[in-house]
């Protein structure tokens, strides 16, 4: 449990406050809703910086993480900039005993993840990750549908996002910084995988494809793979494969596939549609997927810290979809199946 008390609110700040997305005004905004108080905001780029006084008139601004956390009461810190800074930034906010959120994901390797975990433990502080498609409405509908027992037992879930086209000139397409084409989107369908599939992870193996992209950008060689294919067995005989791709020139409709034993549930974000077989009938049955509920993370996030409630993206949970895609890519350049450490 945290070291610190709420009396009445939580003071959180920011670090990071680019214009891509709006990431960062997001996140304070959908706080506020939660009975957060935006307090901070650290960011390098002073011209950020003037618009997040626009955006909170009167929160606080610092130059340096350093800054902010001396200076400033924020108890709170939410971590959004390049997937590479994450670990190093939140060990420093654990550090100085902040709680911490990183946008996803959590980080790039288990051990990072470990050494949060570790950090946070030892400061009797809260880290998690930002899984707001936790509750994205695709995923709520399928767990209604595959927990009804409509098409079984579940023995295999595909994956696939993508299309063809060339990587952009932005940190998202650096290998070092954004960890590789899985850690975008891959993260969250694993995350849904992960909801739907209940069992223990295995073991991962790995494939990677490089090279087809004449990629003339600042990062020369430390480009994303062109496609990542991931291959998950778990202790129950599930299994779950995910392609993230920027070279299929024909991607299905569909981002998920459930295969059960008694019929196929497959989404997107938008639409869903079940295939079942009773009394030698196949029957088709599709639907809308209900609104998102991204609002349960900042709840669940205060519930936690003002009342003791339990943690919902726990840093545990987070590290999972972290300890497959880091042994994707052992396995990927070995070309060997590796038995998973965490579960």
């Amino acid at each position: 449990m945290s070291r610190f008390r709420f009396p009445n609110s939580i003071k959180v700040g920011v670090i990071g406050y680019g214009s891509t997305f709006n990431m960062s005004k997001i996140h304070l905004q959908d706080m506020r809703k939660a009975g957060m108080t935006p307090t901070a905001v650290a960011e390098i780029d002073p011209e950020r910086l003037k618009v997040a006084e626009q955006d909170f008139p009167g929160i606080e601004t610092y130059t340096s993480v350093a800054n902010m956390l001396k200076r400033s009461a924020v108890n709170l810190v939410v971590i959004v900039t390049p997937h590479n800074t994450h670990a190093k930034l939140a060990m420093q906010c654990l550090r100085g005993n902040r709680h911490v959120i990183c946008e996803k994901p959590l980080a790039i390797t288990t051990a990072q993840c470990d050494r949060m975990i570790a950090q946070a433990k030892r400061h009797r502080c809260m880290v998690t990750t930002y899984h707001n498609r936790h509750w994205d409405g695709n995923v709520l509908q399928s767990l209604k549908t595959i927990r009804s027992g409509a098409i079984g037992d579940v023995y295999r879930i595909d994956a696939i996002m993508g299309g063809y086209g060339k990587p952009g000139d932005w940190w998202r397409s650096s290998k070092s910084i954004s960890g590789g084409i899985v850690y975008d989107w891959g993260v969250h369908l694993t995350e849904y995988a992960l909801q739907i599939i209940d069992s223990e992870m295995v073991e991962i193996t790995g494939f990677a494809h490089r090279g087809f992209w004449d990629c003339k950008s600042r990062w020369k060689t430390d480009i994303n793979e062109d496609e990542v294919s991931a291959v998950v067995r778990f202790a129950n005989g599930t299994r779950f494969t995910l392609t993230i791709t920027s070279i299929d020139a024909d991607t299905p409709w569909e981002w998920m596939r459930v295969a059960g034993n008694k019929g196929v549930y497959r989404f997107n974000h938008s639409t869903w549609e079940s295939i079942v077989h009773r009394n030698d009938r196949r029957i088709t049955t599709r639907g809308s997927n209900p609104p998102d509920q991204w609002h349960r993370f900042y709840q669940n996030v205060a519930a936690h810290l003002l009342k003791g409630e339990p943690l919902v993206i726990t840093p545990e949970w987070a590290r999972r979809p972290i300890h497959i895609f880091d042994l994707v890519d052992r396995s990927a350049a070995k070309g060997t199946a590796i038995r998973t450490k965490y579960r």
